[in-house]
């Protein structure tokens, strides 16, 4: 019984509080390194700060007057003193920390239209953007980030890009986009190239996720799937063939019949292991990955869904240090935190 299956498994996500300011749509969340703030961001121009004060999660910071037009996606940087916008204005917005305050200190224009995604390097010595020009930059980070220098500009995509994110540990960049693809690039003598394409999903890809270690990549589409990627690296035990010794990503689970409006967003717990997807039917689901004998087939089953927004959700992250702790975003103007009980 299906109804039965949903009301044991929403038990599993707890709200734990419901973050109001936002005016409109709110389109990302991104948690600091140490967990203690969240950003978020959105239709309003505006990027809040949230954080605990005595129990309670209040905002702390609210941003404005850099972008004129809606915000589309926030990211922090390793260490994290700085923060990076997009926005649909065009142009990428870099906040540092100043004696406790965030001041706009770089603004970065390159891009022709709306940027959809930023996103630092693990070392922090790049940040890459992406947008509906269907370029995906990346800028070297100068100066202790006081300067930005453009070190890369890749024409892979077809179409508008949508997402940007770096591997957990190595400086190897992947986008997904309108184009229903996935891209990665690594540096070669100081210049970037694409070192690989995944194609499989049969509409656009809206997001991407790493998971711990790095070699499995979890992707999100339209087409209302998810795809599990692995990679195979030069000499891998199974005999995968790799063409000038680049790795390979093989599609090797395809999670289908679970959503029923397309998968906007994905985060991979570097912790738990758990994957919680953000979908436009306004549910939270999380996939857990149950024991396979072949690494080469994984299982991932459905141990959580729950609604929990009024209309489409945008974002979902977990929280980097509490494993329990997950974020949501919205267009009903909300912010969603969720205690996960899944075992």
């Amino acid at each position: 019984d299906l109804g039965h299956i949903q009301e044991m498994t929403s038990r599993a996500l707890v709200l734990v509080a419901t973050l109001k300011g936002h005016q409109e749509d709110v389109w990302n969340a991104a948690w600091n390194p140490t967990g203690s703030l969240l950003a978020t961001c959105g239709t309003d121009k505006t990027i809040r700060i949230w954080g605990l004060e005595g129990g309670s999660w209040v905002c702390k910071t609210v941003l404005t007057d850099t972008h004129s037009k809606t915000i589309r996606s926030v990211s922090w940087s390793p260490c994290g003193n700085m923060l990076s916008s997009a926005s649909f204005d065009g142009t990428v917005c870099v906040w540092n920390k100043r004696k406790g305050e965030f001041q706009c200190t770089s603004t970065l224009e390159g891009h022709e239209n709306e940027v959809k995604s930023t996103a630092w390097s693990p070392s922090g010595a790049f940040l890459a953007t992406c947008s509906r020009d269907k370029s995906v930059w990346i800028w070297e980070v100068l100066e202790d980030g006081d300067e930005f220098e453009c070190a890369s500009v890749l024409h892979q995509h077809i179409q508008d890009v949508k997402h940007v994110r770096w591997h957990p540990t190595e400086e190897l960049l992947v986008s997904c986009g309108y184009d229903d693809t996935i891209k990665m690039y690594k540096e070669d003598d100081d210049d970037w190239y694409c070192c690989a394409s995944l194609e499989g999903h049969e509409s656009t890809v809206w997001s991407i996720a790493f998971d711990a270690s790095g070699d499995r990549l979890a992707s999100c589409s339209g087409d209302q799937t998810v795809k599990i990627w692995r990679a195979y690296k030069p000499g891998n035990p199974e005999g995968i063939p790799t063409p000038n010794k680049d790795t390979v990503w093989k599609c090797v689970c395809t999670l289908s019949g679970y959503h029923q409006r397309a998968v906007y967003d994905i985060s991979w717990s570097w912790h738990s292991g758990l994957i919680a997807t953000a979908c436009g039917d306004d549910i939270i689901r999380i996939f857990k990955e149950t024991f396979s004998q072949d690494p080469n087939q994984p299982n991932f089953s459905l141990v959580c869904e729950k609604k929990a927004h009024n209309t489409d959700i945008n974002c979902i992250a977990w929280n980097p240090k509490d494993p329990t702790l997950l974020a949501s975003c919205s267009d009903d103007s909300t912010v969603c935190l969720w205690k996960c009980t899944v075992e």
